[in-house]
């Protein structure tokens, strides 16, 4: 069993390229598991390379950091491993989490196991190939602005985002503090739960972690978040760059289809849906990157070359030792938010872009307080319906997306980190040989009530699996 699985294991690495590391030894040490689902112990699992575990890289898929290793490991991976799973080896990833292809790495090129010329997208590309493919049964990824959901979607497996404050950061390394948070990939949505309910709660070491207080929603309404909505809220607009970002939200054929089986499904199992509207998120996305660029620009001030990663073998002065280090350490993606995020916190622009994306930041917040309900307010609904991305993962060709588009795309995922709320992403079909998916927001704390709903549409529509996929681990229950 271990022969055949590591023969696995290595023969979809070669197709896919999900890992940027892992050990022999290991795979050996992934056996035949006997455990009873949904227990974790005995499983193997992959961890996002921009989550510490000792001894393994912790690269972010940066040149800058190709080389260091983790002298220490996140709380929530600790958490795994004292439940008896064990990391198997360390994903790739788009540079320091900016991207949405996972084709910004620095260090290696990601395929989507469904389709090899595709993208597996991104951030978290890596750890949602390595379960598409079957070479692990769950992953962590990070979530900043639907870097979790939205490679999930493409590679057809279940991601979980967690209310931020609902899952330790500690040992994650910070892009975007505010909006990032520690997410959950997995082939199932018992698994995922399983996963979450062990990762979850307050830790010593991050003081903006708090245990989830158990979230009663008694409401059978789900609100859907079409694409109607959606260009409604962004043709109060006007100009090139509006119509263009109105375009690239729309959905696309498959994704429409997907989208409306989603609606009859959740019908079918009894839920009642009605519209919503968000009038805020016609400026989600320009104050999403607004605030994840200014709180990058903060966090990446400490890669300097001075006590760890990168450094170039002469510099003149101080100053120039940076501007070499950062120069030859950081890829194109990463210098621009840096250079963005400077550029919006300078003094007299604070006011005028920072500080406003933070008022469009509590009008999101209040949206969907308003059908969802505040931690302590009644619902009307019990969750929010919505596509997870435009398009199913996307060719790397002339036809693939371009840097804008998959920014302004962007609308359907960041959101759910802007107002801090759960969200799960889960597939509905195979559309043209590729998965669609669609994923459901809560109300804070409520990953319970979201993962139930998830896992009765599961149950009614089991989950597709790209061909030669073999399943090793027993299924959660």
């Amino acid at each position: 069993m271990n022969e055949t699985y590591a023969q696995y294991f290595k023969a979809w690495e070669e197709k896919t390229g999900a890992f940027l590391e892992y050990r022999d030894d290991l795979l050996e040490k992934a056996a035949a598991v006997t455990n009873t689902p949904p227990s974790l112990a005995g499983l193997p699992f992959a961890v996002k390379d921009n989550i510490a575990v000792r001894d393994f890289s912790l690269s972010c898929a940066s040149r800058f950091l190709e080389t260091l290793r983790s002298p220490y490991t996140a709380t929530a991976v600790r958490k795994l491993e004292e439940a008896g799973a064990f990391v198997v080896g360390k994903t790739n990833m788009d540079e320091f989490g900016m991207g949405s292809s996972t084709d910004l790495s620095a260090l290696k090129t990601t395929n989507n196991p469904w389709d090899f010329k595709r993208v597996a997208g991104g951030s978290s590309g890596g750890s949602a190939a390595a379960v598409a493919a079957g070479q692990v049964p769950f992953a962590l990824g990070s979530d900043t602005g639907g870097s979790v959901r939205q490679p999930a979607a493409f590679c057809g497996v279940v991601g979980l985002k967690p209310t931020w404050g609902a899952v330790s950061r500690y040992g994650l390394v910070a892009y975007a503090s505010s909006l990032e948070t520690i997410g959950i990939l997995s082939d199932t949505v018992e698994r995922c739960r399983a996963v979450f309910d062990v990762i979850k709660g307050a830790d010593p070491f991050d003081q903006t972690s708090r245990d989830s207080p158990a979230a009663q929603v008694s409401s059978k309404i789900i609100g859907v978040l079409s694409p109607e909505a959606i260009a409604k809220a962004l043709a109060a607009g006007t100009g090139g760059a509006a119509h263009k970002a109105a375009e690239a939200a729309a959905l696309s054929p498959a994704v429409a289809h997907a989208f409306d089986n989603a609606k009859a499904a959740l019908s079918a199992l009894g839920y009642q849906l009605v519209p919503v509207e968000f009038p805020a998120l016609h400026y989600a996305v320009p104050a999403y990157y607004t605030i994840a660029a200014a709180e990058a620009s903060a966090n990446l001030a400490r890669f300097d070359g001075v006590r760890y990663g990168k450094r170039p073998d002469w510099a003149e002065n101080p100053d120039d030792m940076i501007d070499k280090t950062r120069t030859a350490g950081f890829g194109p993606e990463v210098k621009l938010r840096i250079l963005l995020g400077t550029f919006v916190l300078r003094s007299g622009f604070q006011d005028k872009y920072y500080h406003r994306a933070q008022q469009i930041r509590a009008a999101i917040r209040r949206d969907f307080e308003r059908e969802l309900g505040g931690r302590d307010a009644d619902a009307r609904c019990c969750a929010i319906l919505a596509p997870v991305f435009p398009t199913t993962a996307f060719s790397r060709d002339g036809d693939g997306l371009s840097p804008f588009a998959q920014k302004a795309a962007d609308i359907w995922t960041c959101c759910a980190n802007l107002a801090g709320l759960p969200a799960v992403s889960f597939p509905v079909s195979v559309e043209d040989g590729l998965p669609t998916a669609v994923q459901l927001l809560g109300k804070p704390f409520a990953e319970g009530v979201l993962l139930d709903i998830a896992a009765a549409c599961e149950k009614a529509h089991p989950f597709p699996h790209p061909k030669n996929w073999q399943n090793f681990w027993p299924q959660a229950a």
